[in-house]
């Protein structure tokens, strides 16, 4: 297993515990003053790296500044307001069993713009990626997560999920002109100037003033190790692997999500989790099998 796996699985163990933070910060702080606050505790991490491991950074041309501001849009602004405020009144699961759509999209529109291959090999590991994500949140039924109604909240994740294909696609393209930790920490850059002017029409001093040390835990997490850690090695992952390979690593989130829930909230670990997590995995290995040489 290279390092480079290690660093996507780590992400998506990671990612699922921002479902949980999410959740811990929905009554306490409204989605745009908590989404500018992550940013914020993420620039606090990325930009000192950045100054240390790259120098002064060089003025970007016209072409990759719209990239970036792209970026910003979509992976910062749009798909932290949409998650945040979905998980106002989505339960964590269900959101992330929407939010494994992702690699499918991105495998689809990566074939579509980038011309990556996408194989019977590939595609039936994407599939049973799908799969299991569904058996774990479907607790052994997948079809039990399409049972209730769709609400506002569940649109919103919906648009959380696809900001984020968006977000993976352009990254892809941004990579050819720049490092993935500038890009990153740019695209947060960004991102968190578009948040600041609605965050303090919001009302953003009084809701960061009312947060708990609980809240301030869940910004620290989802700024530090959800934004920094997570957002550069998954663009690591994009620039050594390509966009859909990177992405299968997704479908991994909701199973690691229910297990931080067992051990975060006592939730038992039963056998549809260990069944799901199974096909996942196998999901992901065939995914990201390497092709057979003529």
């Amino acid at each position: 297993m290279s390092l480079t796996t290690v660093k996507l699985f780590a992400t998506a163990v990671i990612w699922g515990g921002t479902f949980i933070a999410g959740r811990m910060l929905g009554p306490e702080i409204a989605p745009l003053s908590a989404s500018f606050l992550r940013f914020v505790a993420a620039n606090l991490f990325l930009v000192p790296l950045w100054l240390l491991t790259e120098g002064r950074p060089k003025r970007p041309d016209t072409g990759t500044a719209l990239l970036v501001l792209g970026l910003g849009a979509t992976g910062v602004f749009g798909y932290n307001v949409f998650f945040l405020w979905g998980l106002k009144s989505v339960p964590a699961a269900r959101a992330a069993m929407i939010v494994a759509g992702n690699p499918v999209f991105i495998a689809l529109l990566s074939r579509l713009f980038f011309k990556e291959p996408l194989g019977r090999v590939k595609a039936m590991g994407v599939c049973l990626c799908i799969l299991g994500a569904s058996v774990v949140i479907g607790r052994g039924n997948p079809l039990e997560v399409f049972s209730g109604a769709v609400t506002l909240g569940d649109a919103a994740i919906v648009g959380a999920m696809l900001t984020w294909v968006a977000y993976s696609l352009l990254g892809k393209r941004v990579m050819g002109r720049l490092t993935p930790l500038a890009a990153v920490t740019l695209s947060c850059l960004a991102g968190m100037c578009m948040l600041l002017p609605p965050a303090l029409a919001e009302g953003l001093a009084a809701q960061a003033a009312g947060l708990s040390w609980k809240g301030w835990a869940a910004i620290v997490y989802l700024g530090f190790f959800g934004t920094g850690l997570g957002f550069l090695w998954f663009y690591q992952g994009i620039q050594r692997l390509g966009a859909s390979r990177a992405a299968v690593f997704i479908n991994f989130v909701p199973v690691s999500a229910a297990v931080l829930g067992a051990a975060l909230l006592g939730e038992p670990v039963d056998a549809s989790i260990i069944a799901g997590g199974a096909l996942v995995l196998t999901g992901v290995a065939l995914a990201n099998r390497p092709p057979r040489a003529r």
